[in-house]
This record gives C-alpha cells, sequence and structure tokens, in this order.
C-alpha cells in the first residue's frame, strides 16, 4: 500500500512539473520572462504557489528546467552515438533525431523567448547554448571524432564539420520556422534535407565505401 501511494504522488508530481513548464513556456513566449510572474505561472497551470516554489524557487531555475526539458527528452535516444563503422548510416541515423528534435513546435518556442529576452538577460542564452546545444554538439563531435579515428572518415576538425553538418539541417528545419510562422515542412521534405546534407558530408569526410 505504501508502495503505491508512493507512486501515486511521484505521478502527481510529475503531472504537476509538466503543467508548470508548459505554462511557463507559455507565457514567457506570450509576456516576455520579465513580465511573467512564478505566481501567474502557478495560477495559469492550476497549482500552489507553495507547490510551484517548491520544485522551482525562480524564474531561473524554472528556465533551466524548460531548456533542459526541451533538448533531453527522450536523451538515451537523441544523445545516443550510433556505432562505428558506416558513416552513411551513423549521419543519417543524427540527422534525423536532430530534425527531429529542432522540428518540435516547443524548440521554436524556447528560441522564441532567448532571442526576444536576450539583450535583457544574456544568462538566458548561456543556458540555451549550455545545457542544450553544447551537449548535443558534443556527442556529434564525438562520433565524428571516432569514425575519423577508425579510419572510416577523414574529419581533421570534427568540431567544425559537426557545424557543418547540423547547420545543413537546422537552416531547413529550425530557422525558416523562427520567423515564419506557417513553415511546416512535409516530413519527405525534412527527410530530403536531411539526405542532402548526409551526402555533402559523405562527399566531403568519408574516406571508405559509404561515399
Amino acid at each position: 500500500m505504501a508502495a503505491e501511494l508512493s507512486a501515486h504522488h511521484r505521478r502527481l508530481a510529475r503531472q504537476k512539473r509538466e503543467a508548470i513548464i508548459s505554462a511557463a513556456t507559455e507565457l514567457f513566449l506570450n509576456r516576455g520572462y520579465d513580465g511573467t510572474s512564478l505566481a501567474r505561472i502557478a495560477e495559469a497551470a492550476a497549482v500552489s504557489k507553495s507547490t510551484l516554489f517548491k520544485q522551482f524557487p525562480t524564474k531561473a531555475a524554472l528556465f533551466e528546467a524548460i531548456v533542459t526539458e526541451s533538448w533531453q527528452r527522450d536523451a538515451d535516444d537523441t544523445l545516443a552515438r550510433p556505432q562505428t563503422g558506416d558513416l552513411r548510416s551513423g549521419l543519417t541515423s543524427i540527422g534525423h533525431r536532430y530534425a527531429d528534435l529542432i522540428g518540435r513546435p516547443g524548440m521554436t518556442a524556447l528560441s522564441r523567448i532567448v532571442i526576444a529576452e536576450l539583450p535583457r538577460f544574456p544568462e538566458l542564452g548561456r543556458m540555451q547554448f549550455q545545457l542544450g546545444k553544447l551537449p548535443y554538439f558534443a556527442s556529434v563531435q564525438h562520433y565524428l571524432e571516432s569514425e575519423h579515428e577508425a579510419g572510416n572518415a577523414d574529419v581533421p576538425d570534427a568540431e567544425s564539420a559537426a557545424n557543418q553538418f547540423l547547420g545543413m539541417i537546422a537552416n531547413f528545419v529550425l530557422w525558416p520556422r523562427m520567423l515564419l510562422t506557417d513553415w511546416n515542412p512535409a516530413p519527405s521534405d525534412t527527410r530530403y534535407a536531411v539526405e542532402q546534407a548526409v551526402q555533402t558530408m559523405l562527399a566531403r569526410y568519408s574516406s571508405g565505401p559509404s561515399a
């Protein structure tokens, strides 16, 4: 019985946390980071102020949770490095996971919040970079380094190569969505964009038959 109650309480806490993060993201986007109070977030999430303050004592702590949630959702999958040995397969897997990640509506909202508030709250940009993009970028860089060390690719500068690969995908999937509210490419178009990015990488860096 105690175990059932404990599981029930954890489930309720998780649901409240999700409601808080969802309400905060929407309010930050519509009212701005500075124009949104924790009290208003608690009201929008239908939780008590004490419940919110217990989990997130400051707006900065809440925004940090939003960034972490956005970038590390399904982290075991999105941050997992493919096995070395097949550069085409590895890049394709990474590319599709990245396109799925940055194509989520929540990711667009998060980026808009950061850009809008960056002049007054530069720490939001640092959180987005250090907690979100940097760990993901590092996983791609390490994958390319492993392929280089195994002799499957000629990637003397894996940092630059990772930037090139992710940038090609983001230029199609994310950045138009930041400016065009009706930008919603078909899954087939996104797959094609990833495939073309992979082809470009293979043409530049492959040292084996996967080109």
